[in-house]
């Protein structure tokens, strides 16, 4: 009872005292009902993910940078071309290659767009089929 009377008392006086046991009880019902909902509703849609596996690569193949700076001058390496005509010369040479080595790309953020799509079309007519491009990760915020 969530009241309790004093009766056998000839003052009238009421002692209020609230009965916390039934409230107490429908928390823990509640609790356990949301414990075993919880984990129906997280994975209520039946999926078949993909695995994916990382491939150790081959630490002897050689992997080459062309560079683009922000004047447009073309670089190999760490090394000044001339013009793109030595850029033709030494990507026809790699795409004869077998196996092709790596192709890194990096062209500077102020750069020309056309002397960036050059030398891109140049790498694409010479045929090379590994191509990357080297970026900088954006800073946190």
């Amino acid at each position: 009872m969530a009241i309790q009377f004093n009766q056998g008392s000839d003052s009238e006086e009421v002692i209020s005292k609230i009965n916390t046991t039934p409230l107490v009880d429908v928390m823990l019902v509640l609790m356990i009902i949301f414990l075993i909902t919880i984990p129906a509703v997280n994975s209520s849609v039946p999926l078949k993910l993909p695995k994916e596996v990382n491939i150790a690569r081959d630490p002897q193949s050689q992997s080459v940078v062309v560079s683009v700076d922000a004047t447009g001058q073309i670089y190999w390496m760490d090394q000044k071309l001339a013009n793109s005509a030595e850029l033709d010369l030494k990507l026809q040479e790699m795409a004869q290659q077998t196996p092709q080595p790596e192709l890194h790309f990096q062209g500077d953020v102020k750069a020309n767009f056309e002397s960036v799509g050059k030398v891109l079309l140049q790498i694409q007519n010479a045929g090379l089929e590994k191509v990357g491009f080297i970026t900088e990760t954006p800073a946190k915020q």
